[in-house]
C-alpha cells in the first residue's frame, strides 16, 4: 500500500470565454492504508479528481504522489491502481474466475498461482460457488462482489471507487457498504471512494473530503464533519436529516440568542451581531414547559426514530423522537436545547464560528 499526495490540482475544461473550471486547487494528504471519501453534489468535480488519480485526465496544473513518485505523466497502467466502477465492467463471455484472474493472466503470473489467488480472493468475497458462472446469470450485488475480486486480485498500491453501488437496490447497498468495509480492514489497501450518498462516506470513510463547486469545504474524520461542520454548506449537506440553521442576533455578551419569537440562554463564540445557529434534529427535544414555542406540522416514523417537523416563528425545525412519540400535527409543543451541542456560524458567510 502506498500513500497519495494531491496538491494544488486544478482542471479547466474548454478554451477562452468558453473555459470552466471544474478544481480548485486541490490538496489533499491521503496516509497509508487509510479509506478516503470524496463526497459532495453532482457537478462537483470529485469523479474528475478521481479521474485524475486513476491517470485518466490530465490535470491542468498540481502534483500526484504515490508515495515519493509524482505520477501525473504515468500512464494508468504503471500507475499499480485498481478501480472499481459503478457499471461493474465486467467481461460477459468470460467465468466469474476468469473475471477475476484476467489481470493475472496479463501479467504473466503462473496458472497454478493464478488459481490459488482467485480462490483466495473468491473466499474473501464469499463468491467460492460462483466461479463457474458468466455475469449474465448473477445478481448485480454478486456482479460487483466479481469486480471488486478482480480488482483485489492485483494487490493494487491504490484502490479507487467510483460510485459502485449506485445500480443497486437500498437494501443490498447497505450489505455491500459493509463487505466493502471488512475488505478494507483485511486488505489494508490505501482507498478512494467518490460519492454522493452522504450515508455512505459517513460509514464507510476514515476521513471524508466534502467538495462543492470544485473546492474542498472540509477535510475531516466522519465525527468532525458531523458535529463540527466547517461551514453551513457542510453542515447542510451531511446528516439525514439535516441540520437545522435558526438566524437570529447575539445579545448580551454571547450570552443570549434573540430569534423570531423566543430567546435563548446559549454561549455563542460571537460578542454581539448576527449569526447562525445550528442544531441536529437529536439535539432538541419536545419539552412542554420550554419558552420556545411551535406548531407540529408534520410527524415521520421511521421505526426506530420519530422525526417531528415544527413550524415555528423562526422557520421550520425539525426533531429527532422517540420512536412512539405521543404527537400529531397541529399539537402545539415546545422546544429546548442541548446547549454542549450546537454549532455556530456567521451569516453573512456561512464559515463556523470558534
Amino acid at each position: 500500500m502506498s500513500s497519495l499526495t494531491i496538491r494544488g490540482v486544478r482542471k479547466t475544461f474548454g478554451q477562452g470565454d468558453k473555459q470552466v473550471e471544474v478544481l480548485k486547487r486541490i490538496d489533499i494528504d491521503v496516509a497509508p492504508g487509510e479509506f478516503l471519501i470524496l463526497v459532495g453534489p453532482s457537478g462537483c468535480g470529485k469523479s474528475t479528481l478521481l479521474n485524475i488519480i486513476a491517470g485518466l485526465e490530465q490535470p491542468t496544473e498540481g502534483s500526484i504522489l504515490m508515495g515519493e513518485r509524482d505520477v501525473v505523466n504515468t500512464p494508468p497502467a504503471q500507475r499499480d491502481i485498481a478501480m472499481v466502477f459503478q457499471s461493474y465492467a465486467l467481461y460477459p463471455t468470460m467465468s466469474v474466475a476468469d473475471n477475476i484472474g484476467f489481470a493475472l493472466e496479463i501479467r504473466k503470473m503462473p496458472k497454478a498461482e493464478r488459481q490459488a489467488r482467485i480462490n483466495e480472493v473468491a473466499a474473501m468475497l464469499q463468491i467460492e460457488h460462483l466461479l463457474d458462472r458468466r455475469p449474465a446469470q448473477l445478481s448485480g450485488g454478486q456482479r460487483q462482489r466479481v469486480a471488486m475480486g478482480r480488482a483485489l486480485a492485483r494487490k493494487p498500491q491504490l484502490f479507487l471507487f467510483d460510485e459502485p453501488l449506485s445500480n443497486l437496490d437500498a437494501k443490498l447497498r447497505v450489505e455491500m457498504r459493509a463487505e466493502i468495509k471488512r475488505l478494507h480492514l483485511l486488505s489494508g489497501i490505501t482507498s478512494v471512494y467518490v460519492t454522493h450518498d452522504q450515508v455512505e462516506a459517513m460509514t464507510l470513510g476514515s476521513r471524508i473530503a466534502v467538495m462543492k463547486d470544485g473546492v474542498l469545504q472540509q477535510l475531516g474524520t466522519p465525527d468532525e464533519i458531523y458535529n463540527q461542520p466547517a461551514n453551513t454548506y457542510v453542515a447542510g449537506f451531511i446528516g439525514s436529516p439535516t441540520m437545522n440553521l435558526v438566524a437570529g442576533r447575539v445579545a448580551q455578551a454571547g450570552a443570549l440568542f434573540e430569534i423570531a419569537g423566543a430567546s435563548l440562554d446559549l454561549a455563542c463564540p460571537q460578542a454581539a451581531g448576527e449569526a447562525l445557529l445550528g442544531l441536529r434534529p437529536e439535539h432538541l427535544r419536545l419539552q412542554d414547559d420550554a419558552g420556545w414555542r411551535g406548531v407540529v406540522s408534520v410527524v415521520e416514523p421511521t421505526g426506530a426514530d420519530t422525526y417531528v417537523v415544527v413550524e415555528t416563528a423562526a422557520g421550520k425545525l425539525t426533531v429527532r423522537c422517540a420512536p412512539k412519540t405521543q404527537v400529531k400535527p397541529g399539537d402545539k409543543v415546545g422546544l429546548a436545547v442541548h446547549s454542549s451541542h450546537v454549532s455556530w456560524f456567521d451569516k453573512l458567510s456561512g464559515l463556523r464560528l470558534s
